[in-house]
């Protein structure tokens, strides 16, 4: 089971600004996880999260898809069970460092680094294009 959809909400939810009153403790937990200094810290947040909100997967066939597992009985009832434990198997499979915060700083956006080698430092494209572009022309202006 691929777990990377469930984390990919949880970084959709730390982004969000203004997330309904029901999530925003949970985003600022979640958020946590993003700016911990170490792996133990992160393995230890996400601990406490996963008791918070346990799973509960559950068999469901629908939309033309067949059988499958979600991990909680409804999603909508509770998605912190699902964002928890995406983040967690992220970090089990690959490492805390695959949870980043964007280098550019005016944003400071969380994502999720799936790039080959590790390398992410921006949470988009345009974030990298626009720290290029002001780095090219600091360099230029110290010339």
């Amino acid at each position: 089971m691929d777990l990377t959809s469930y984390a990919e909400w949880a970084v959709r939810l730390v982004n969000d600004p203004d997330p309904p009153p029901a999530l925003r403790e949970l985003r600022d937990r979640l958020a946590a996880v993003f700016d911990a200094e170490d792996e133990a810290t992160v393995a230890a947040l996400l601990n406490v999260l996963l008791v918070l909100h346990p799973v509960r997967p559950q068999l469901a066939a629908h939309d033309g898809r067949g059988w499958h597992l979600h991990l909680a009985e409804d999603p909508t009832e509770d998605p912190a069970a699902g964002a928890v434990m995406g983040l967690a198997a992220v970090v089990a499979e690959h490492g805390a460092e695959r949870l980043g915060r964007c280098q550019d700083p005016r944003c400071g956006r969380a994502f999720l680094d799936t790039s080959s080698n590790r390398s992410r430092r921006y949470c988009s494209s345009r974030c990298a294009t626009r720290a290029n572009v002001a780095a090219h022309r600091a360099r230029r202006r110290a010339l």
